[in-house]
């Protein structure tokens, strides 16, 4: 069990690290603001760090919260029997794929599924203007924590990972860890974000991303099950 649960937490930050560029498109704009609102000069790289892992703590935060929300239905759903179990993996399965089509730019499909988390959104995105400008750690905390709920295919397809596991604990960590894999290229925004458009204009990057990302929803999908 132990060895099962490590392998889920370490694929799911490589697919926070393998959908970066989904990510900066995303939050990317917000993330690079916090520091050019900031004013240059001494201490400003230890100012713009500490926006930067106070509103990425507040963003992470909120996809955990979110998987543990979800998990409460999922893990009743899953105990109702082996069909509803495989019908929870077909579904997490077909989003990384969906999700992996679309960073590899070869159907945006996904963005149907972004749109399930719309009204939530229309809810929530007015609160993010209180928090801004961002003059201290808190206000970056409640932003990122705001802008967790933003719709994200990326996020959704974890999320439909994160709902497999068998406790509510478990499903947050994933989701956690799914957050500290986004994190290196959200943190780079702030302070490279040339090098990051770069990465993020790469085609066969994206490409070969989104061909993993693929291969990680088939190795999802309840096939050999089904066969059986």
């Amino acid at each position: 069990m132990a060895t099962e649960l490590y392998l889920s937490y370490s694929s799911a930050f490589l697919i926070g690290l393998l959908g970066s560029a989904h990510c900066l498109g995303m939050c990317g704009g917000i993330s690079a603001s916090l520091s050019m609102a900031l004013p240059v000069g001494k201490g400003f790289r230890f100012r713009q760090s500490l926006m930067l892992l106070a509103f990425n703590l507040g963003r992470i935060g909120s996809y955990t919260l979110i998987a543990a929300m979800i998990a409460i239905l999922s893990t009743s759903v899953a105990g109702q029997g082996r069909w509803a179990a495989m019908i929870l993996m077909t579904v997490a399965g077909l989003l990384l794929i969906f999700m992996g089509l679309s960073m590899g730019q070869w159907w945006q499909g996904i963005r149907v599924v972004e749109k399930v988390g719309a009204p939530v959104w229309r809810k929530l995105s007015p609160l993010t203007r209180r928090f801004v400008p961002v003059n201290n750690p808190g206000q970056a905390v409640a932003l990122g924590a705001l802008w967790g709920w933003l719709p994200c295919g990326l996020v959704y397809s974890t999320l439909g990972w994160a709902a497999l596991q068998p406790t509510v604990p478990t499903a947050a960590l994933t989701m956690f860890f799914f957050g500290l894999g986004t994190l290196p290229s959200m943190l780079a925004t702030g302070y490279a974000a040339h090098w990051i458009r770069n990465f993020q204009s790469n085609v066969a990057l994206r490409k070969i991303s989104g061909a993993l990302l693929i291969l990680f929803g088939l190795w999802t999908l309840p096939l050999q099950a089904l066969i059986h």
